[in-house]
This record gives C-alpha cells, sequence and structure tokens, in this order.
C-alpha cells in the first residue's frame, strides 16, 4: 500500500527557509514531523532522503512522505456498499443512511460506516485508518466528509473550527414552528445521570447556535437548518427545548407514529478545500422516508 505524500516545487520567495520552517507554514505540526521521522516516513529533496535542517533552494522538489496508517485492531473491514459522493486523494463525501452508525460502538459494533470505509480502503489499497470530519447520529441520513489521512484530518478539523465547513440540514418538527426564520441560542450539556442525552444548560452548557427557515407548514413543520456550532444532537436538543421536537425522535419526545426515526436530514455540504484551494458544495436529497412526510 502507497502511503500519504506531498510533494512541492519550491520557489524563489521560499528560497533560504529549512525544511521545518517551510513544512510549519505549511501546518505540518512537530509532532508530525517527529511521526515522520520515527515511524517510516520520509523527507526528500530532489530525490535524496534530508533532515529538516537542510536549507531549501529554488527550485527543489520537496516530498514528505507520512507514516502508513493502520486501523484500531477492534475495527473491523465490511464489504458494506458506500454512497459515495465525492471522491479525491485527500477527502472523501458520503450519504449515509439512517441505522448506520458513524462509527461502531457497545451496542452497534458492526455495520458501521467507519466498518465499511476501511473495508472500501482495503480495495483501493489505501493505507490509512478512518477519519470522521462531520459525523451524524446513528439515525439522521445525509452527507458526511471523511478525511483520507492524519494530515488531512488536521486541517480539516482547524478549517471546522475557523467555520469554513458548512452544514444544511432539513427536518421535520412536532407542530408550527414561529417565526418562520430565526436563530436558536441556547447552551447545550450532557444531561446528568446519562451518557447519551444532551439537553439546554444555561448555568453549565457550551455555547450552541442553530440558524432555521420553515420552508412549509401543516400538521407539522418542515425547515431548513443551519449549524453554527456542532454540539452532540444539537438539532435535536434545540427544537425540543422549543417545544416542537422533531418527528420519530422518541429520546426527545418525539411522535414515532409517521416515521420510525428522527426526521433529519443533512442535505447540503459545502467546505474550503485545503489541497485544491477552492470551496466545494455537495447536495443529497431526501430519503424515500422523509420523502413520504412530503406527501
Amino acid at each position: 500500500m502507497d502511503s500519504f505524500t506531498l510533494n512541492w516545487r519550491i520557489d524563489k520567495q521560499d528560497s533560504g527557509q529549512s525544511i521545518k520552517d517551510y513544512l510549519k507554514q505549511r501546518e505540518i505540526s512537530k509532532a508530525a514531523l517527529t511521526d515522520i521521522k520515527f515511524s517510516g516516513g520520509k523527507i526528500e529533496v530532489n530525490g535524496n532522503e534530508e533532515n529538516v535542517r537542510y536549507t531549501l533552494k529554488e527550485g527543489d522538489c520537496l516530498s514528505v512522505r507520512f507514516p502508513s496508517e493502520m486501523p484500531s485492531p477492534g475495527m473491523e473491514a465490511e464489504d458494506i456498499p458506500l454512497a459515495i459522493v465525492y471522491e479525491d486523494p485527500y477527502v472523501l463525501v458520503v450519504n449515509k443512511p439512517a441505522a448506520m452508525s458513524t462509527i461502531p460502538s457497545r451496542e452497534h459494533p458492526r455495520g458501521s460506516l467507519a466498518n465499511a470505509l476501511i473495508g472500501y480502503y482495503r480495495k483501493i489499497d489505501l493505507a490509512s485508518t478512518v477519519h470522521i470530519v462531520t459525523r451524524l447520529d446513528r439515525d439522521t441520513s445525509g452527507l458526511v466528509l471523511v478525511a483520507k489521512h492524519r494530515h488531512v484530518h488536521h486541517l480539516m478539523s482547524t478549517l471546522q473550527r475557523e467555520g469554513r465547513i458548512k452544514r444544511t440540514y432539513e427536518a421535520f418538527a412536532e407542530g408550527k414552528l414561529f417565526p418562520v426564520e430565526g436563530s436558536i441560542e441556547a447552551p447545550i450539556a450532557r444531561k446528568k445521570d446519562s451518557i447519551i442525552e444532551r439537553e439546554v444548560n444555561f448555568l453549565e452548557g457550551q455555547y450552541a447556535c442553530t440558524h432555521y427557515k420553515v420552508k412549509g407548514t401543516g400538521e407539522f413543520t418542515y425547515a431548513e437548518l443551519v449549524l453554527e456550532t456542532g454540539r452532540t444532537h444539537q438539532i435535536r436538543v434545540h427544537l425540543s427545548h422549543l417545544g416542537h421536537p422533531l418527528l420519530g425522535d422518541g429520546l426527545y419526545g418525539g411522535n414515532k407514529n409517521q416515521i420510525s426515526r428522527q426526521a433529519l436530514h443533512c442535505r447540503e455540504l459545502r467546505f474550503f478545500h485545503p489541497f485544491l484551494e477552492r470551496e466545494l458544495c455537495f447536495s443529497a436529497g431526501l430519503p424515500d422516508d422523509m420523502k413520504a412526510l412530503l406527501e
């Protein structure tokens, strides 16, 4: 299996820098350089192995090969079909169905997106493990951003903290949400005596903000939501806090008569690609069980 490798041609502006300083500007950390040095990676200039003190010259070809990554021993590869919306050497965008966990858990040790990714990586001979950038709850469907390598995950996590990864959801909530457009700002914390459930907690919670826009109303509300922050169960908790739990969301008071899981779907994923140096946007339409609510 080939390891992840990055290559640069040094221009006049960067001539005279050490490899260490050059790579620091490209967000390759000291820890990553230590990993490269001691765990099977390699730094080469013009095909010759060099250390980070080497002084770069205009026209040099700098190559950094990162160490191979291996899945953790408990992560089984499974041959599960993936709905791949986009793929390049750095990232994947996958349309995850409901009833699939993002990563294995004690309750669901198999059949997760992570298990499927490990199986897929084996098929394409990719020496990596799973790096989920945007996780979804087991019963939430829609787009998930995956980094193919540890360094890419590091870069995407930085973009996420900077608010440069945006997710837009579609949801069906009980009752009529009013006003028809607004923002929900309410801090979220883990509910006492529960390892799963969250709640709005103005004393101990972390800041959380969800923007919403009503797309239609009838016996329930059809809404579009955009996350400003990414707290666990954020949309579910915020809508339940307003008295409008998601249809099917039994954990937060939703009725399961019309749909058997929370009616929440990540429809759009927009992010700045650090290697292509431009913004990408992908979308995935509503799955059948949520489409049926519109009929």
